[in-house]
């Protein structure tokens, strides 16, 4: 049984979370709605083709695996994922807007001074 709180994996006769001490048995007699977490797969796609391709596809791995886990019931994987898909995309658009950037800056470089040479 896993934990609804922490997502702790626990023996199916415990009362309490082995990790964080939440009552578990009542959990399973409560109507308390799952976990949303979020797999991060369309922007790690959308990264992967816009920004910067290594990283991206290291975010699809990560955002693949996240409802694997949430079928599995294994909550703190699936959060673990989720939080390393969302790391890898931010990576990934940062490098690609910085990459874009010094290309702009080069470019503008590039026209000044071939514009200059031409007087």
């Amino acid at each position: 049984m896993y934990c609804p709180k922490c997502g702790a994996k626990n023996p199916e006769q415990s009362d309490y979370c082995i990790q964080c001490a939440e009552p578990l048995k009542m959990a399973l007699h409560s109507d308390i709605a799952p976990q949303v977490i979020s797999s991060h797969l369309v922007p790690a796609i959308l990264c992967t083709i816009f920004c910067c391709v290594p990283f991206g596809i290291v975010a699809i791995v990560y955002a693949a695996q996240v409802d694997s886990k949430l079928t599995a019931n294994d909550y703190a994987g699936a959060k673990y994922c989720s939080e390393k898909a969302s790391f890898w995309c931010w990576l990934s658009f940062g490098l690609g807007l910085a990459a874009t950037l010094i290309w702009m800056v080069l470019f503008a470089i590039g026209a000044v001074s071939g514009s200059c040479g031409r007087m």
